[in-house]
């Protein structure tokens, strides 16, 4: 059996290492893409114990002469998209550069795959961000897309672009549009990983209380992990097709919070609400369904939202 190469860009974030490690069990051939080896972050593959095992190209994805050069030498089967500015509270302070890199980088990877082997099998990261304002739940893949922030915006137009090459050009593309999933990988700056840290910074008296913003919107969350199985499952199907990967729940992140706090014996009164942390537009509530990517990729995913923050929590501890 020929050994399948598999590419994926933002390979050090928390979702590109656990997808490497899953291929890598499924005997691919892995190349990450990196901005440039001395600025990106390698900590998760090396906890995961693969860093030696992927062979890491740098590449600038706004730059498509790179992307096509790059395809041509690594001749892959598959292409997973997982490169993006992903702070939501980010975009709001660079919106331009945001929207630039999110949709030209996506162009430039399609164009490419077009003009070099249009049998490469593409997987786009798309984001629950882009239902924004919702007016029936659950969100199902037919829903209306309202973004509610530059962020949600450019992967709507990325999302857009994917559909616009798969029916234009008939190319394998696949989008999964992944909801809010954690794990112990998870940047700092995201919502759960700060707040579990934090936390337990409180619990061992470094810290004197919790600030946050707006804490009674509700999130669909998940485990990474598991998460990641459905994008390697989109593109071992004969049709491309998109799915929503989500747990089918939601919960506060109030909820969450009083959770954890009372996980680590924390009076509920030391989380405070700071107004500097609200964001100019928010999401108040969604969660999915994901009838579709359990029935068509035989996706399995049965843990609730509070055995995945029992997990983050367990593991956040041990790494202490």
């Amino acid at each position: 059996m020929i050994q399948k190469t598999a590419l994926i860009t933002g390979i050090t974030g928390q979702d590109g290492a656990y997808l490497a490690q899953i291929l890598l069990e499924k005997d691919y051939n892995v190349i990450g893409l990196t901005r440039g080896y001395q600025t990106d972050n390698l900590r998760g593959l090396s906890y995961l114990g693969i860093k030696e095992k992927i062979k890491l190209v740098a590449c600038d994805l706004l730059d498509i002469s790179q992307i096509i050069k790059i395809l041509q030498q690594v001749e892959p089967s598959e292409v997973y998209n997982l490169a993006a500015q992903s702070s939501v509270s980010l975009s709001f302070q660079q919106p331009i550069g945001t929207f630039q890199f999110n949709t030209i980088s996506v162009f430039n990877l399609l164009e490419a795959i077009k003009l070099v082997d249009k049998a490469i099998r593409f997987y786009q990261a798309s984001s629950s961000e882009m239902y924004g304002r919702v007016n029936n739940l659950p969100i199902t893949e037919m829903s209306i897309l309202h973004p509610l922030s530059p962020y949600a915006i450019s992967k709507v137009a990325a999302h857009f672009t994917c559909i616009h090459y798969r029916e234009s050009y008939g190319l394998h593309i696949s989008c999964g549009v992944l909801f809010n999933h954690e794990s112990y990988l998870r940047q700092n700056t995201f919502f759960v990983k700060k707040i579990i840290q934090d936390s337990i910074k409180i619990h061992r008296n470094q810290l004197d209380v919790l600030k946050v913003g707006n804490i009674d919107i509700k999130r669909d969350f998940g485990y990474a992990p598991k998460y990641v199985e459905a994008m390697y499952l989109m593109l071992q199907q004969r049709d491309p097709s998109d799915y929503l990967i989500c747990s089918g729940q939601t919960i506060s992140l109030r909820e969450i919070i009083y959770y954890i706090f009372d996980k680590l014996d924390i009076p509920h009164d030391l989380c405070q609400i700071d107004n500097s942390l609200y964001r100019p537009a928010e999401i108040l509530d969604m969660f999915g369904d994901n009838t579709k990517a359990k029935s068509t990729l035989g996706w399995k995913y049965d843990l609730n939202i509070y055995q995945t923050l029992d997990l983050l929590l367990s593991e956040e501890l041990k790494n202490q």
